[in-house]
């Protein structure tokens, strides 16, 4: 019996998770759960998983969430806040940490559940993009377990060699395959007046609002490709993007002698989840079995076609922040977060989040950080500029 804890277990991944863990009382429990705002969903989950711990992002929540967790007679101890966070990745009672908390601040509790030496499902893809390094000498000093739950990530580490000493023997090159979200064939003249809501409404995938922007931005890909350098220890020359819009093969590895291995399956999230909670093994994950008899044909695009490199200018800023000193991938994930957040709130135009995403990387200078303090200061000071050229864009400047 594996005690779980799942960061972020009100979003898309978080149920998704809970889904997964339902089916296999006999294999899973839920030790803790967490959550930022929506205390009545944490409290449905609080009274079917019965977790030990509940933990909400701030006292406010926390103490509507305690409130209604006393007066439905739960066993249930509700905190709140940062160190709270912490402590559900860290207990000794812990088997592992499934990591859905989006954007940056997810990375401070991956670092405590890698230290602690967790089996680390990491849905989080910026813990790596803005942790890199530091990330994983924490994970080699604790111990931890890392498994990628992306589910491109999720399929280049299952059509991987299983001894990782061998990889870099073998591998000519891993292919991630990105849908092209919902304007890949949209006239480019026309981004400049896409909403939010059309932002959100990807094609393929049930996601939240943030990750269904960067998937029409392709800004998502760009993240991938720098969370795949640092998992595989592939060189950014190493990896390749193409366009693939059915979403049924989810990444390839290309090997030396020219044959490539890729992992297929329809596009639901519980299949990689299901695969992380029980690696090495495979448990049902509720999602529908592929039917060959009915699949649609498969397509696959580059990004030199259909005027791709101009509709998703932000993909190619992953290997130029690769190439860069360490901590720039970091900056770039931080404007990328205020840019979008800003167009979610109707500030900026759909096109103008590249241009905050570029304009933050020429401005914010740095020294290379070599801890988490100073991984979360260069992430403040780029908030900061990215915002103030978000103001700037607002005010027609």
């Amino acid at each position: 019996m594996q005690q779980i804890t799942v960061l972020g277990s009100t979003g898309s991944i978080g149920a998704n998770t809970l889904d997964v863990v339902a089916r296999h009382p006999d294999r899973f429990s839920i030790f803790a759960l967490s959550a930022a705002t929506q205390v009545d969903l944490m409290l449905a989950q609080c009274a079917q998983f019965k977790p030990r711990y509940a933990v909400m992002a701030h006292e406010e929540a926390g103490r509507r969430l305690a409130d209604q967790v006393r007066a439905e007679g739960l066993q249930v101890e509700v905190r709140w806040g940062g160190d709270a966070l912490l402590d559900i990745c860290a207990h000794p009672q812990v088997d592992a940490v499934m990591a859905a908390i989006v954007g940056a601040a997810g990375l401070a509790p991956c670092l405590a559940a890698a230290r602690a030496g967790k089996r680390l499902l990491l849905a989080n893809k910026e813990a790596l993009v803005v942790g890199g390094d530091v990330f994983l000498a924490a994970v080699a000093q604790g111990g931890a377990r890392l498994l990628p739950i992306d589910s491109e990530h999720s399929a280049i580490f299952q059509s991987l060699p299983e001894d990782p000493m061998t990889w870099s023997q073998r591998i000519e090159k891993i292919i991630l395959t990105a849908s092209g979200g919902p304007f890949r064939t949209r006239a480019l003249e026309t981004l400049r007046d896409v909403t939010p809501q059309e932002a959100c409404a990807h094609p393929n995938w049930v996601m939240g609002r943030k990750i269904s922007v960067d998937s029409a931005t392709m800004m998502n890909k760009a993240l991938e490709v720098i969370e795949a350098r640092y998992l595989f220890g592939v060189q950014p020359s190493q990896i390749e993007v193409v366009i693939h819009p059915q979403s049924v093969v989810h990444s390839m590895v290309q090997y030396k002698d020219a044959s490539v291995v890729a992992q297929m399956g329809t596009p639901d999230m519980r299949v990689p989840i299901a695969y992380g909670l029980s690696w090495p093994d495979r448990v049902v994950s509720g999602a529908a079995a592929l039917d060959f008899r009915q699949l649609a044909p498969m397509t696959f695009e580059s990004l030199q076609e259909h005027g791709h490199a101009q509709r998703f200018p932000g993909l190619l800023l992953a290997w130029q922040s690769l190439a860069a000193p360490f901590g720039t991938c970091a900056v770039l994930n931080a404007a990328n977060e205020v840019a979008v957040a800003s167009f979610l709130d109707g500030r900026i135009r759909f096109d103008q989040i590249h241009a905050v995403n570029q304009a933050t990387l020429a401005g914010v200078t740095f020294s290379s950080p070599t801890a988490l303090d100073g991984l979360l200061a260069l992430d403040h000071e780029s908030r900061s500029f990215a915002l103030r050229q978000v103001n700037q864009l607002a005010n027609g400047c």
